[in-house]
């Protein structure tokens, strides 16, 4: 006697039964093996890339192209702070006054120019216009200060340097004198 008679079960339904679940496992099977193709496929076209070269052949071009803007970004990074550090030495303050060194007699030809850096230092250039010559004066500007006496119309373009005074305050500056 066997089990299934024993628990009055018919061995007919047990194997109908084992046949039904033997049909889906395949169907499930034959599903899964569609699917893993299309995705070994898919896997494959990836591996391949579209120039031919596989994945790591383009993985290491990608980090050899990423080392290398790496050290151009480093080169770039200390160009800029050496120009940074010889932008301190140019002139970048400029005070300019004109003027008519002789009062109503030689035109408003005669100006006092100063070139100062970022610390200050510079020279102050005087430039007086007579009706014989023009005669030029240079003078050093140290810290902001001049150790030689000034005249006016210089003490005038260095303060405007030190102050950093724009182009329009220049021009309102000198019509005014």
């Amino acid at each position: 006697m066997s089990i299934f008679e024993k628990a009055g079960i018919d061995v007919g339904y047990v194997v109908l039964g084992l046949l039904i679940v033997d049909l889906i496992l395949i169907i499930l099977f034959l599903l899964l093996f569609v699917q893993h193709s299309k995705m070994r496929k898919r896997y494959q076209t990836f591996l391949q890339g579209e120039s031919g070269n596989n994945l790591e052949k383009s993985l290491l071009k990608k980090f050899a192209e990423i080392d290398h803007l790496a050290k151009e970004n480093e080169k770039l990074v200390a160009d800029v702070k050496q120009n940074h550090e010889d932008i301190q030495m140019a002139f970048q303050k400029v005070g300019l006054v004109k003027y008519d060194a002789f009062h109503e007699m030689g035109g408003r030809l005669s100006f006092s120019l100063c070139l100062l850096d970022n610390e200050d230092n510079g020279f102050l250039i005087n430039a007086v216009h007579t009706r014989e010559g023009c005669y030029t004066y240079a003078k050093e500007i140290i810290k902001g200060e001049a150790y030689v006496i000034l005249a006016e119309e210089e003490k005038h373009a260095l303060a405007q340097a030190k102050a950093r005074a724009g182009s329009e305050e220049l021009e309102q500056d000198n019509r005014r004198k």
